[in-house]
């Protein structure tokens, strides 16, 4: 059999990682038998993908108004000044997590971004004093850095993670 063409080998990958990011928590012989690859090749390729970084881990989509949590999207924009290394490091490396996990604070995505703010975060806490005190700890821990904030509350997720919400009629109520 032919040695399979770079070209074939990136829709192979990708077939594989389409059916990933609906249902990572299916075997390797499910994933096979969906994508229409051997066990074998399947997870070669699956490994090859994890070790090229190009999958960086495996996450669960949860409904955090199950576990009594709210969800919010805190928007920073940051000031003109050169930031020193070690709050470059602090951030870099989420050292921060020790002062606001033990609120419950519970980062879920962290973005740089190009625009009009320059870092998106997204995090579920229990109540809107929970997320103002994670706030507040950037804040502290950032000084001179942090020129404006804009903290919004999450009310529906549509769509998370490719997966689609179970309960799409629930935004009738946002509506």
């Amino acid at each position: 059999m032919a040695k399979s063409t770079t070209k074939q080998l990136n829709e192979d990958e990708m077939k594989i990682i389409a059916y990933l990011q609906r249902n990572s928590n299916d075997t390797v012989s499910t994933i096979a038998r969906h994508c229409g690859y051997s066990q074998q090749k399947t997870t070669k390729i699956i490994k090859q993908l994890e070790k090229n970084h190009y999958i960086w881990g495996y996450s669960a989509v949860t409904d955090e108004e199950i576990g009594n949590l709210e969800k919010f999207m805190l928007l920073i924009k940051r000031s003109p000044k050169v930031a020193e290394r070690k709050i470059v490091n602090t951030i870099a490396l989420s050292q921060l997590q020790s002062k606001y996990e033990p609120l419950g604070i519970s980062v879920i995505s962290s973005y740089y971004l190009h625009g009009e703010y320059d870092w998106a975060l997204i995090f579920s806490a229990q109540d809107i004093q929970r997320a103002t005190s994670f706030q507040r700890i950037l804040t502290e821990n950032f000084p001179g850095i942090i020129l404006q904030m804009n903290l919004m509350r999450i009310l529906f997720s549509q769509r998370e993670h490719y997966i689609f919400n179970p309960n799409p009629t629930k935004l009738e109520e946002f509506l």
